[in-house]
């Protein structure tokens, strides 16, 4: 089944303050670890990003009617953090809303590449993780939820996401997992 893996909002900004700071090592050394395998054997690797203009004028709703400036194209805390391992190959797409499908070319790579089956991992799970798995369920593609490379902000949300997702949209999968199923 050709597969890809999605990697999401992995973003400077993002690792500043809050609960995702202690998990930053962990995380780039796990998706790191998962996304070499999966270079190894063939699988598309695809990095998300999260970017907007400085004026807010392509940003959603809530931060401009609170001036939340994260992400703002051309700064560092737009662009992915260096511990994560990119090759020139890999391909990046940057969105503008926590679907890693709404107005981007995700769609047009899966389909140039015969995609059936899709293992995301990134940030924040009960946001842009919840809603690309969502959006990649209603294309009829395989889900995984690779657990050991998903984290939130917001711990609970990050749980109730997990298994919600669980139950019928996307499996559930720690790296071991995902390669012994491989």
């Amino acid at each position: 089944m050709k597969t890809a893996i999605l990697v999401i909002d992995m973003l400077n900004d993002y690792f500043q303050d809050g609960r995702l700071v202690e998990f930053r090592e962990i995380l780039c050394s796990r998706i790191n670890d998962l996304t070499d395998w999966c270079r190894e054997i063939g699988f598309d690797i695809i990095w998300v990003r999260q970017e907007f203009k400085e004026d807010l004028s392509d940003a959603f709703l809530i931060m401009r009617e609170k001036s939340i400036s994260k992400t703002i194209e051309k700064t560092a805390g737009s662009q992915i953090l260096n511990e994560l391992v990119r090759q020139e190959n890999d391909y990046e797409i940057v969105k503008k809303r926590y679907s890693a499908f709404y107005n981007t070319n995700l769609d047009e790579i899966l389909n140039r590449n015969k995609t059936q089956q899709l293992i995301i991992c990134g940030i924040n799970t009960h946001a842009c993780v919840r809603m690309a798995a969502i959006d990649a369920y209603q294309r009829d593609l395989k889900v995984i939820i690779a657990t050991d490379c998903v984290n939130s902000y917001d711990e609970d949300h990050h749980n109730i996401s997990l298994h919600y997702l669980g139950n019928g949209i996307s499996s559930l999968m720690s790296n071991k997992e995902i390669k012994n199923k491989y």
